[in-house]
């Protein structure tokens, strides 16, 4: 059975078929489409359409299909076109006429606007929640390393010293805005479009106000030919996601390289890494790999997407039924890879290796200068002193260290041979300068471990 078709005189043949149909994919929204069908029964009844004998069969026969679907062992092939056919279909069979009074006053159109916004106020709560673990357990493995000394890079070189916690605590932030933009635009998204029929309204008296609050939305939409053609949450949906695996990749690409055989910083779990089918010694970061390649698609998928409406004209085109294999792909990976990356983080184990690359002298180049400058010496001036007595410059490297350096009449002692001095002498060199970092955000212990606290009591 079609939806359509009275003013045809043959059917659909099966290339159009095969082509223009989406019950293959759409049936992921069978469950927000039988919500809408029961709240539309309601306020049909309410409105005089229905009785309200009929309005309780109809709900009655939608969560029978939904209860069925749903305990199926396989998801069931059907002929139908959509989502929307298949559940009228199964209403006609229990109910027979009575299920074409369902459709009365209503349109595909809003319809599957509807269930599109429902199945995405759930995809954000799910996301929420991942990504709200995720960030629990960078937290509390911060909380964990706050004092941990690790090498801090800039261009991929090394640069000043941090704690691990810092490290953590920085992609707690990114995870925090994340969570931030999904609950913006669930917000935003808040809206029923139910009631807008195709394109100019419902005819029937519905209080689409109440039946927005009896689907759990926040408020009607506004404008009916708006209503029935957007798809702004679903395209921040996207967007919040894929910046939010932009995130993730970022990180998975400093954990490889931290887990590296040059590196050797810290050790995957053995339940989240893989080996070689060819090489007996090998442990792979496939989780983290994949977290990269997987990031990539999702820029692609939102990509797609907003060039899928760039060209639409209002209201309703057939092109939008392409909008939601992206969304489906995108909640079932994050359902995936969320809580890999979590365990992952949780079981992550720091070597001895990050704590001695931290103590190397050339990372507390900047403290040295700094500590000339605090001595009256201009930071510029400083910052020349310290790359030639410390060994940055090629040439110094050369040279033993002499006397304390003149310049322009001062004397001093550049603090490098105490910077070369024993590994407990370094190490304890390093809980100072970190110490010192001690600003708001800074990465002293101190900052690090009441940073994380505050995270995890938040999150």
């Amino acid at each position: 059975m079609t939806m359509w078709g009275g003013r045809f005189s043959e059917g659909p043949s099966a290339l159009l078929r095969a082509l223009n149909d989406s019950f293959a994919y759409d049936r992921e929204l069978l469950a927000e489409d039988v919500e809408g069908s029961i709240a539309w029964a309601r306020e049909l009844a309410l409105a005089g359409v229905l009785t309200h004998e009929e309005a309780d069969a109809l709900a009655v026969e939608c969560g029978g299909i939904a209860s069925a679907f749903k305990a199926a062992a396989q998801q069931p092939q059907s002929t139908s076109e959509d989502v929307h056919s298949y559940v009228e279909e199964q209403l006609r069979e229990k109910l027979g006429p009575l299920a074409g009074k369902l459709h009365t006053g209503r349109s595909r159109n809003d319809q599957v606007a509807t269930d599109l916004k429902l199945w995405l106020k759930k995809a954000c709560d799910d996301a929420i929640a991942l990504a709200k673990a995720l960030a629990r357990s960078l937290a509390q493995k911060a909380l964990e390393h706050a004092a941990t000394p690790m090498p801090g890079y800039t261009h991929l070189k090394q640069a000043e010293p941090v704690t691990f916690g810092h490290w953590c605590l920085a992609y707690v932030e990114m995870v925090k805005r994340d969570l931030a933009r999904i609950e913006n635009a669930r917000e935003r998204g808040d809206e029923c479009p139910l009631g807008s029929a195709a394109l100019a309204g419902t005819p029937l008296p519905i209080d689409r106000e109440r039946l927005a609050k009896s689907l759990g939305f926040a408020r009607a939409t506004k404008n009916s030919l708006d209503a029935v053609s957007d798809r702004d949450f679903a395209a921040e949906y996207l967007f919040a996601t894929s910046l939010l695996l932009t995130h993730l990749s970022r990180l998975a690409e400093d954990l490889i390289f931290f887990t590296s055989d040059e590196a050797g910083y810290a050790e995957l779990p053995d339940a989240l890494a893989t080996g070689s089918s060819r090489m007996p010694q090998k442990k792979n970061p496939d989780v983290l790999e994949l977290t990269r390649g997987y990031a990539a698609r999702s820029i692609g998928e939102l990509t797609g997407f907003l060039a899928l409406l760039k060209g639409l004209p209002l209201a309703y085109n057939k092109d939008l039924q392409l909008d939601k294999e992206p969304l489906f792909r995108t909640r079932t990976l994050l359902a995936v890879l969320l809580p890999a990356l979590t365990a992952l983080v949780a079981g992550l184990k720091i070597n001895d290796k990050m704590r001695e690359a931290a103590s190397s002298h050339l990372l507390l180049a900047t403290d040295a200068a700094d500590e000339l400058a605090a001595k009256g010496i201009p930071f510029r001036e400083a910052h020349e002193i310290v790359s030639r007595e410390m060994g940055c410059h090629p040439e110094s490297a050369k040279r033993d260290e002499g006397p304390p350096s003149q310049e322009r009449g001062r004397s001093f002692t550049v603090p490098s041979a105490a910077l070369r001095a024993s590994s407990a002498a370094q190490d304890d060199r390093v809980q100072r300068v970190l110490a010192k970092k001690n600003v708001l955000g800074g990465t002293s212990p101190a900052r690090v471990e009441a940073a994380a606290r505050a995270a995890l009591e938040t999150l």
